[in-house]
């Protein structure tokens, strides 16, 4: 069954695509184009996909590097006008 009619994709594609990876309407509509003309098919895509994305864990922040002085400027100063 069509799923976008403005490009022709099926539910079949959707799911191909989830099970490539591709988790929201927006990563289905980079592949395929559904849902970039006129939206209607968007809460359908999102109905098929019907599972949350594998949230990223979070890093941890390095640790931050010992303060230095900055470096100098090699630049000439810069000329001033006087009226």
């Amino acid at each position: 069954m069509y799923v976008c009619s403005c490009f022709g994709v099926t539910e079949e594609q959707v799911r191909a695509h989830a099970a490539a990876g591709a988790c929201t309407p927006r990563q289905i509509a980079a592949t395929s184009g559904a849902g970039t003309d006129c939206g209607s098919c968007v809460r359908r895509i999102q109905g098929l996909l019907g599972r949350p994305c594998p949230r990223r864990t979070p890093q941890t922040a390095p640790a931050a590097a010992p303060a230095t002085a900055p470096e100098p400027d090699p630049r000439p100063a810069p000329l001033t006008a006087t009226l």
